[in-house]
């Protein structure tokens, strides 16, 4: 592939795009995690075809294409800052918790369970499947009298979330899937930024989803995030992925709210979902149906563990998708399972899929993108090679910026692709509407 780096040119294909064009992704700078996965190699990838699509669809609005632009320069450091954004975040000066007390690895009586807590009706549900009080040392009482897949499925069964650690890699999974619809997209003309005028309906919570949505809103688009009324997403967590967009509220079981998510369809260029497989084919808003209503639609669909086989429909996040998917195991020390050095799942995701929506616009629309955590999984244990770049030793300071925001005063970690010009809005606090183009 001459001088593609290898993981870079991997993506780009899995996106539609010919070998060679990867070519025009260079990188600089230290950056990367020390590991026994090449994380590092997986980040810088994900980033660098991301700035690929949006150089393609700069060049497309431009009455060019992709031979015409400059060719894409990387900044390592800013990758790996990005990567960890939430750990970097500071709200008012505190640092927010990542993880709640029932979030982590519990002894099982054969192995080990991966729970996660973080909201409170998965925390009710984890108690309450396991008929303890709320307390950590409940909870791990519990778990280390049951075996780790009894305890996984007890607990998913009432609605919570608990994976049994795996020691072998899960099955293979792709690492974007693409249906081209028959409807192309409004006509795109210049712009000083990629992505400029384009409006992202954003369905999407958490960081996968939300990461790829900031990243188109820093490259130029309208992204209006609208969430249900309940469960509120955490404070914390929007403050660090609500840069680039506005949020608001609707109630889909209302006929009201219905109606203004019909309105702000009949006006979006793309949709980015991120619930798991069946959860909006209820509303109706499902990938495949989205496209039949709107041909013209770039559709990006998000789920924890792949869109077929058995596990396809269950709730997942990061942290679940590395214990059982054998990533936890690949990290572990001492019989202990262990953690990539970032949540680099969530994170590549995330670019990966603004990728692929930068990339169908510049194609002219009509495209429905699946991506999940597993996909980026399976690609990072079976083909990531490791040693073509990512050495550690970057320093975070150089991409670390403070604003204020609907949250107070935000440190956060700078986009790879450029600045957002202002913090985040409270969750749930914008009009639902778009703006005057």
């Amino acid at each position: 592939m001459g001088n593609v780096d290898v993981a870079t040119g991997q993506a780009w294909a899995a996106l539609g795009g010919a070998a060679d064009e990867a070519e025009r992704v260079r990188y600089r700078g230290a950056g990367g995690w020390q590991g026994p996965l090449p994380v590092g190699e997986l980040a810088r990838a994900c980033v660098g075809v991301c700035g690929l699509a949006a150089a393609q669809l700069g060049a497309v609005r431009a009455g060019g294409t992709l031979r015409d632009a400059e060719p894409v320069v990387v900044d390592e450091g800013a990758v790996a800052t990005a990567f960890v954004s939430e750990r970097h975040l500071r709200v008012d000066g505190r640092a927010p918790v990542s993880f709640a007390p029932l979030s982590g690895f519990w002894r099982a009586a054969d192995g080990w369970v991966r729970t996660h807590a973080n909201y409170p009706h998965h925390e009710a549900a984890l108690v309450r499947a396991l008929g303890v009080p709320g307390t950590p040392e409940a909870v791990r009482g519990a778990l280390a009298a049951r075996g780790a897949v009894e305890a996984q499925e007890l607990v998913y069964a009432e609605g919570g979330l608990a994976v049994a650690v795996t020691a072998g890699y899960g099955e293979p999974q792709p690492l974007v899937e693409t249906v081209r619809g028959p409807g192309r997209g409004r006509v795109l003309g210049p712009a000083a930024l990629p992505a400029a005028g384009v409006r992202v309906l954003d369905l999407t919570r958490v960081i996968a989803g939300p990461v790829a949505t900031r990243t188109l809103g820093v490259l130029g688009a309208d992204v209006l995030r609208i969430d249900p009324p309940r469960p509120a997403e955490s404070g914390d967590a929007y403050a660090d992925t609500g840069f680039g967009k506005r949020s608001a509220l609707l109630d889909l079981a209302r006929a009201d709210g219905r109606a203004v998510l019909e309105g702000l369809l009949g006006e979006a260029d793309v949709v980015v979902t991120g619930y798991r497989p069946g959860a909006l084919e209820r509303f109706g808003l499902g990938g495949a149906e989205l496209l039949a209503r709107w041909p013209g639609l770039v559709v990006a669909e998000l789920c924890a563990w792949g869109w077929h086989g058995p596990w396809a429909a269950r709730r997942g996040f990061d942290s679940l998708v590395q214990a059982g998917y054998g990533i936890a195991a690949a990290c572990g020390e001492d019989g202990r399972p262990g953690v990539l050095p970032a949540q680099a799942l969530d994170h590549g995701t995330g670019y990966l899929m603004a990728a692929g929506v930068l990339k169908a616009l510049a194609e002219g629309g009509g495209r429905l993108l699946r991506f999940s955590l597993a996909g980026t999984a399976s690609w990072l244990v079976r083909d990531v090679p490791r040693g073509e770049g990512g050495a550690a030793g970057h320093t975070a300071e150089p991409w670390l910026r403070e604003t204020s925001s609907g949250y107070g005063v935000l440190r956060y970690a700078a986009s790879p692709f450029g600045e957002w010009g202002r913090g985040p809005s409270r969750w749930g606090t914008d009009t639902a509407e778009w703006l005057r183009r």
